[in-house]
């Protein structure tokens, strides 16, 4: 199948440096959409006419705001945004300080509160428009010194969901997308050593981490081809949904 639904479209990508961010962009360009790919460091620049890399600093209201208006005066219509931008914390709680707390909830929260915003302002006014939030399985399931970001991930779920609801009936789509563990820098930095991936895979039973019954960790191509489809028009009924793209991990769907 073909999705479609791409080609000269404007999309919106936070996240956008490395890792799931970039896979996103990569498949967005390969359908013939105009990819406007942010990050906190403004990615680096390709030679592709339709790739606009820009910083941004997605905790800050202000900043999102003038450059969606700007996108939208230079560029024209931005049809899909995709939340990507995300920070991890692997602190216990009793050993979490409150500006741990607020970072991860600034960027993994506020951040997509504020590009959301943002971009439904713009949208709705158009009736159009599909927005995507890459959370994370930990929205679904406790996890051992993950609270701050599993809870901020529950939190940018359900806004997600909250936001899909209002726009439902100006016809935009709001999803989500839940990776599990995926083969990314965030991913490898809390392995201690050469068996950090095999230790996922098979389960973590002292931390009451389940395994991944596929057997595998998931490339950021797994997670892009999702937010692909949900970004499709074969998904043109399909709205506040939460696709888990966990090999199984979470045991649900």
């Amino acid at each position: 199948m073909q999705l479609t639904g791409f080609d000269q479209k404007i999309a919106f990508v936070t996240g956008a440096a490395g890792g799931i961010g970039q896979a996103i962009v990569d498949l967005l360009l390969q359908a013939g959409s105009t990819v406007v790919a942010t990050d906190l460091h403004a990615p680096a620049p390709r030679p592709h006419a339709q790739l606009h890399p820009h910083a941004l600093d997605v905790r800050d209201a202000v900043q999102v705001d003038a450059l969606v208006a700007r996108i939208e005066a230079e560029l024209g219509p931005i049809e899909m945004g995709i939340n990507v931008a995300g920070v991890l914390s692997d602190t216990a709680v009793a050993q979490t300080s409150d500006a741990q707390w607020r970072q991860v909830f600034a960027v993994n929260c506020d951040g997509v509160f504020h590009v959301s915003r943002a971009l439904a302002r713009v949208m709705q006014p158009r009736r159009s428009g599909r927005l995507v939030t890459v959370g994370s399985n930990a929205a679904g399931i406790p996890r051992h010194a993950m609270a701050a970001y599993a809870a901020s991930k529950a939190a940018a779920t359900m806004f997600t969901r909250c936001l899909g609801l209002e726009l439902a009936p100006h016809g935009i789509r709001c999803n989500i997308v839940a990776p599990g563990s995926t083969l990314t820098p965030m991913q490898t930095g809390m392995w201690a050593d050469a068996d950090g991936a095999q230790r996922v895979i098979a389960g973590i039973p002292e931390l009451y981490k389940s395994g991944i019954p596929l057997q595998k960790l998931a490339t950021p191509e797994d997670v892009a081809n999702a937010v692909m489809f949900m970004l499709s028009e074969q998904a043109g009924h399909i709205t506040m949904s939460d696709l888990y793209v966990d090999g199984g991990a979470t045991l649900r769907g």
